[in-house]
């Protein structure tokens, strides 16, 4: 497996990581085998945040078996103020059972009003330094999905990583990667593969790897077969072929940029909506030509799209600002023919 340093911090990352999102759905057993894997493949860096539900505290169990050692270990939350940062690094090193994060973040910086309030006199930054001084955490960084509020935070404070939305199909954050870079950052990328929507996984983070932007990549993970096959982007370090720029060029003509990522923030809708999975169900229909298995799969949801009420909460917190509402009347009318 290929390593870099992560910008400034000494760690030596490998140029795939593990992203913690999808772990959260396995049991124990099978999430420490993937933790296993993960160190059979080379792979060193993981990262997680308090949002993901048992995230931390399977990776926790993980890291028991596999061996602290032999990780760098990412975490951070969505916590903007001192108290509410302070307790989320506690409630983290608990989870993942260690003594130590190497890596915490400030998660999804989205209004300017966060950014304010992570820099104010008791904000989430004070604690972050604090804890720092203390030992338990190594490094600070910040993650988030708006360009412009990123460009400022890292101008404000010399912040040690940077995470941000990184595919081929969306190329937004390549200035502020390269501001990054510049200021001796490390660069994360996060949605590596789009939220899951990009048909050739393999192909997305081979170019990630040849983007000269990206320090790491963090696919999320959920089966061994995942661990391996992502793996391979980072060990057989190859320049990307003129047919497989062209099937990556051709992929993001249809994608376009109205997309769902499955990020998750638009949830909870107050009308028990699962925003995400509609779209992914939808998308077996109209993209991958499997009609009858999306609407099998439409079929086994309790709430329909239909049952939106258009109050636009889903709106207000989707990062990309995404349609939500109307997509939601797309999804329907098409699963409405489908009967």
């Amino acid at each position: 497996m290929k390593k870099r340093l992560l910008g400034n911090t000494g760690m030596e990352v490998s140029v795939i990581g593990f992203g913690g999102i999808p772990i959260q759905h396995v049991s124990e057993k099978e999430a420490i085998n993937l933790i296993l894997e993960c160190k059979q493949q080379g792979i060193n860096f993981i990262d997680t945040a308090r949002v993901y539900t048992v995230s931390e505290k399977l990776i926790g169990k993980g890291l028991r078996e596999a061996g602290r050692e032999n990780f760098y270990i990412a975490s951070k939350a969505m916590n903007y103020t001192y108290d509410g940062m302070k307790s989320s690094i506690e409630d983290s090193l608990n989870d993942l059972e260690i003594d130590c994060i190497d890596l915490y973040q400030v998660h999804n910086v989205s209004s300017k009003k966060d950014l304010d309030t992570v820099f104010s006199e008791n904000g989430a930054l004070r604690a972050l330094v604090e804890a720092k001084e203390q030992g338990l955490i190594k490094h600070i960084g910040i993650t988030g999905h708006i360009r412009e509020l990123l460009m400022e935070a890292i101008d404000n404070y010399e912040f040690e990583t940077l995470q941000f939305p990184f595919n081929p199909v969306e190329p937004q954050g390549t200035e502020l990667l390269l501001k990054a870079l510049k200021k001796g950052m490390g660069t994360i990328a996060m949605k590596p593969m789009a939220g899951g929507t990009f048909s050739y996984p393999l192909l997305s983070l081979k170019y990630i790897m040849n983007s000269g932007l990206i320090t790491v990549a963090i696919p999320g993970m959920d089966t061994i077969e995942q661990v391996i096959e992502n793996a391979r982007a980072g060990i057989d370090d190859e320049p990307l072929t003129k047919e497989e720029q062209e099937i990556i060029n051709k992929e993001v003509e249809i994608l376009g940029t109205e997309f769902c990522r499955r990020c998750g923030y638009c949830k909870p809708c107050p009308e028990g909506i699962d925003i995400p999975s509609i779209f992914v169900f939808e998308n077996y229909v109209t993209r991958y030509n499997m009609p009858e298995y999306g609407k099998l799969k439409y079929d086994t949801l309790d709430v329909k799209p239909d049952a939106c009420v258009r109050c636009r909460k889903c709106e207000s917190r989707c990062p990309y600002n995404l349609p939500i509402v109307e997509k939601l009347k797309h999804a329907s009318e098409t699963f409405k023919n489908l009967e």
